[in-house]
């Protein structure tokens, strides 16, 4: 008989593919613009499970001041953050129709806007954790018990920057800091060991004072145990490290850098789309065929 941690798990891996369904609709209403669907493929499961069984946070009132903060640092994986904020309430589908089109409030990386849930503009790498330790330190002053979760790509852990912002929140022992890396191993350019190899990863953190925890990132029940409060250490910040693949959940686009960014085919999106278990609808048809 399945538990409530095996039908929580069912529910939440099923709204990231209808999230990755979503992604694909997006990438051909996108045209021309095209999208990142690879590096927003890996991150499905992370942002499914962070807003439907970690994070508190309320659709109807996203200016809660006692809300959970996501900052999504690795700004370019918006697919799996847009197409997580409307599954969870924020907006509807027909703003998800907009993306990168004049005048949508969804752009190719995130642009503040509260009332939609995205919480800071992100996309120039290396900056998020920054925000993220500003957000943390400014909970503590203000007496709020909010925790915020910050999202990074391993080919951004190159940035200096990170690593600023590492030290800094070992410093403070800020232990309401949740960093998560989508260790999908790709950067833009290549592979992430041939660029700059951040092995031993895990160790590296650690020896700046953080608790360590790697999971599969595609395994929602090993990310629901690394998120869970019992995990999470007291006095220190708190990094998960996703081991994850890029493209994750359509074989033309798993491990594929073509697809870090590209325009999609309506052959290939049909294929991905069935791989997926949908259909491709006529509007999609008429739109990837321009």
């Amino acid at each position: 008989m399945a538990t409530t941690k095996d039908l929580l798990a069912e529910e939440i891996a099923e709204r990231a593919r209808r999230m990755r369904k979503q992604s694909i609709r997006m990438s051909i209403l996108a045209g021309n613009n095209g999208a990142h669907l690879g590096p927003g493929f890996s991150m499905c499961e992370i942002t499914a499970t962070l807003y439907f069984a970690v994070m508190n946070h309320d659709p109807a009132n996203p200016t809660w001041p006692d809300r959970d903060r996501f900052i999504l640092s690795k700004g370019h994986g918006v697919l799996g953050y847009y197409t997580a904020l409307a599954e969870a309430g924020y907006f509807g589908p027909d703003v998800l129709d907009t993306f990168e089109s004049d005048e949508s409030p969804l752009a190719g990386h995130p642009c503040k806007d509260v009332s939609l849930g995205v919480e800071t503009s992100t996309g120039s790498l290396g900056h998020g954790l920054s925000i993220g330790v500003g957000l943390a330190l400014g909970a503590r002053m203000d007496g709020k018990s909010y925790d915020t979760y910050v999202l990074l790509g391993d080919g951004e852990c190159n940035e200096g920057m990170v690593w600023e912002a590492v030290m800094t929140a070992s410093q403070y022992k800020l232990d309401n800091l949740i960093a998560i890396v989508d260790r999908n191993r790709l950067q833009s350019d290549g592979l992430s060991r041939e660029i700059i190899d951040m092995e031993p990863l895990a160790e590296k953190w650690r020896c700046f004072g953080w608790h360590v925890r790697e999971v599969d990132g595609h395994d929602v029940r090993e990310l629901l145990e690394a998120f869970h409060s019992k995990s999470r250490p007291k006095g220190r910040p708190y990094v998960v490290i996703a081991h994850t693949i890029k493209g994750k959940g359509v074989s033309a686009f798993e491990d594929n850098n073509a697809w870090h960014h590209n325009r999609i085919s309506p052959d290939v999106a049909a294929t991905a789309l069935q791989e997926l278990g949908f259909e491709m609808e006529a509007k999609e048809v008429q739109t990837c065929s321009r």
